[in-house]
Order: C-alpha cells, then structure tokens, then sequence
C-alpha cells in the first residue's frame, strides 16, 4: 500500500479563525458519533452543550482525534467522561481520524485546524515532528513525569519519539509487538515441531517447506506470509544485521549494504523461487491475518493488534512464537503509535493534563480490554494476558501470550527507522519492495541501491 503523502517541512502554523474551524469539527465529529455513542443520539446531543454545566469562558475546550474503529469511540467517550469527572475546567470532544490520515492531516496542521490532541503512529509519524507539526513534550516530560514511568515503556519505542534534533514529539499509546502465529493444527498433522524460543531462520524455512502444499477451497496454502512494507521488512533486515538508515547518520540510506540485501534476498528466494511464502498477489491481496484464519497460510507474521481477529476467526489451535533468531540476532518490531499535542494549540497546559490522562494505566487497560491492545507499560501486561483468556479460555489454552512481550522484556524490539527527512521515503521503499517480493521483477542489490538514491535525493532536500 502506498501513502499519498504531501508533507512539507517548515510549515506556516498560523491559526486565524482556529475556534471557528474548531467549532466546525467538534459538529462533525458529534454527528459521526450519534450513531456509535453507547447513549445514542440523546446523549451525543447532551455532551455537545458544554456550556450548560459550566460558563464558556471559564471551561477550556479541546479537541481529542483518534482512531475511528467501531470500538474506540464508545471506550474513548466513557474514558473522558471520568476525565471531566477529575478536570472540570476542561472539557474534551473526541472527533475521528480523517480516512486518510497520513494524506490528510499535513493540510489540516497548516489550516490551523488539527486537534489539540491526536494519535499516529508508524513512519508518518515523525515526519509530522520533523516538519514541526506537534509541540516539543520535554519541558512537561521533565516537570511532570517520573523515571519509574518512563521506565515503564520500551526503550526502543520511547526513544523513536524524538526528532534527530532532540525534540520529543509524542508519548507511547499502546505497545503492538510482532509475532509469529502458527497453525498448530497443520502443524501437528505435518508432523512438524512446534516453533520455540531458539528458533532460527533454518527452522523458520524448514517449516514453511513442510507445510506449504495442498489446497483450502480449492486455493493454494502456503508456509508463511507477511505484509512486505517498511516496518515488517525492516525487522528481517536488522535480524542480518543491516539496517536502513546509517545509525550515525540519518541521512545515509545503507538498504543497499551487503546485510540489507541478504535478507532481501532471503525474503525474495521465498516469495518468488521456493514459493512457501504467500505473496500479495498469490492470495488476491486478501488481509493477511485473513489469510491465515482461512486457512491459505500456516503461519502468519502479524502483531499483537490482530490477537483478537484471530481468535475470534480461527477454527483451529492457534499457537505463537516469537521471531526466529537470525544471522545477527533476533529482532522484533515495537510500533510507534503515540499521543501528541498540535504546536499550533493555544491551550497547551491543558492539552498537557489530557495527554497524562492517554498515556495513564487507567486509559492503557480501558484500550487493552476493549481490544485487546498490548499497553505501553510493561507492567500492565499480565493484566492484558487476563484480559485475553477471560474472553476466549479455549482458544487461549497453551498459548504463548508472553511472545508478544518477549522483545520489550529482553531488550530486542526495535522501531521503524526514521531518516532526517521521512517525506515520500515509505513511497519510494514500498515499490523497491513490491518490484523484488511481490512482482519478482527486480533483485534486491541493483533495486535497492536506485531505492536509496531516491531516499538520499529527498535528504538534499
């Protein structure tokens, strides 16, 4: 998949008529959740008269924007209701995520009408804190937030919320960790041993040629599959010790190194020669947690996020492991999703108290048991594995659920790399990607060092 990004750095944040434009999302918003809200529309109509429990002038409105999945905005709208239980001179309104966030959100930064508050992730991201989008957190940081807290929340991820420059644009929202799921079904009919913690990149491939063969609805099944874009391919990279920006230098794109483009080379002799794993187009482009639950593949790699999907969707055993050891070492992704607060705010402050209350263990368990979501904290994740097995006892019967926190505890995990300048560089990465694993057009050395021309040519800029 391909972002259509239109980032621009040093952007003009002047916000003239903010309360108006404001004014007209919070309505936009509103109307949006009248059909979601838990109290229907009486309720959504109740909440938008802020004014009727307090004078305007003495209450500070923000605007909270976050995901728009159909079950975050009823758990968002119970959380900020005991939020203005505790902050009674502040009164929040939750608005979703535009549908393309990462297209969309550059203009509204500009326009002056982004929410105080907001949630990203991914490689998008830090190009908003590059661009100087999202206000610098340390001065709060350090006036507000103990070491102990900090300490909580893994270091990788932590780190990727700051700009090369030293700012600090956001705060972790929740933890999603990469795994390997696994059919123990197939695999037990196979004959095939079960992956374990010393796992390497041998057994991986020993296993995906003993399980690839045969049919499901008169489709082939696979080995294994992944998504082949910018975070998933990274981790197999760092795992053959390469990377894709020089850890010294962010401007320098090392993809086309020697290690980077073994591992390409790995991925590609599986995709497109030894045909055990899926590719995009040998499972019509069908979601790849789908894939795996129909099925079409036995092994999937895919995150924490997609625990409850499967568990939902599965009718067979379904078994995780964490990542196989590879020529370097193991590595496994942490993602980048945090809260941040819009540079352009006129009432930081309190953009600041509501951020604290997103990044608390009370918000981080309402997440992890709506959803399923890893939380950021580590020391919230027996909580969530509590949360996992009260829902689904058999499904979760011998199931690793520690796997997905294995990289947080043991100081493997690490994020999406982040050049100085991130804009366009997932657009130039996804098709160097796409011509050597999913086309089998290109192979990986001459492929990826035109990718970083391209990405060091943005760097210039």
């Amino acid at each position: 998949m391909r972002f259509p990004w239109n980032l621009a750095p040093g952007p003009s944040l002047q916000y003239n008529g903010r309360m108006i434009v404001k004014r007209l999302l919070l309505l936009l918003s509103l109307v949006l959740l009248v059909a979601c809200a838990p109290g229907g529309a009486d309720e959504a109509v109740e909440s938008a008269n802020p004014a009727e429990s307090a004078p305007s002038d003495e209450v500070v409105q923000l605007v909270y924007q976050d995901w728009r999945t159909d079950w975050f905005p009823g758990m968002a709208q119970a959380q900020l209701a005991e939020f203005h239980a505790t902050h009674p001179n502040i009164r929040v309104f939750y608005t979703p995520d535009p549908e393309d966030v990462p297209g969309e959100m550059p203009a509204m930064f500009r326009a002056g009408s982004a929410a105080d508050v907001i949630s990203g992730c991914c490689d998008f991201f830090p190009a908003w804190g590059q661009a100087g989008y999202l206000l610098d957190l340390r001065p709060f940081v350090e006036r507000d937030l103990a070491a102990d807290v900090i300490a909580e929340w893994d270091a990788a991820q932590y780190k990727a919320f700051f700009t090369a420059d030293g700012r600090q644009f956001a705060l972790p929202k929740y933890h999603g960790a990469l795994a390997v799921y696994y059919n123990k079904d197939r695999f037990d009919a196979a004959g095939v041993p079960y992956p374990d913690a010393d796992w390497t990149y041998d057994d991986y491939l020993s296993a995906m040629t003993a399980l690839t063969g045969g049919e499901v609805d008169g489709s082939a099944v696979y080995g294994s599959t992944l998504d082949p874009i910018y975070d998933r391919v990274q981790i197999h990279v760092n795992a053959f010790g390469g990377h894709f920006v020089n850890p010294d230098d962010p401007t320098d794109c090392v993809l086309d190194e020697p290690p980077a483009v073994a591992a390409l080379e790995w991925l590609r002799v599986r995709f497109q020669d030894d045909g055990v794993m899926a590719s995009p187009l040998a499972l019509n482009k069908l979601e790849t947690r789908r894939a795996f639950w129909e099925g079409r593949v036995a092994m999937v790699e895919d995150g924490s996020w997609a625990l409850k999907d499967i568990l939902a969707n599965a009718p067979f055993r379904v078994g995780v492991a964490p990542f196989p050891v590879g020529p370097a070492g193991r590595a496994t992704l942490a993602t980048t999703d945090g809260f941040a607060i819009s540079a352009g705010t006129p009432h930081p402050e309190e953009a600041w108290e509501l951020l604290k209350f997103l990044v608390s263990e009370q918000y981080g368990l309402a997440m992890a048991e709506a959803s399923f979501l890893q939380p950021a904290r580590a020391s919230l994740v027996d909580q969530w594995a509590e949360f996992v097995r009260a829902d689904y006892p058999d499904e979760t019967a011998g199931l690793d659920l520690a796997a997905f926190a294995d990289g947080q505890r043991r100081g493997y995990s690490v994020t999406a790399e982040v050049f100085a300048n991130m804009i366009g560089v997932r657009d130039i990465t996804d098709a160097a990607f796409e011509d050597i694993l999913t086309l089998g057009q290109a192979q990986p050395a001459e492929r990826l060092a035109a990718a970083c021309a391209e990405i060091e040519a943005l760097q210039e800029n």
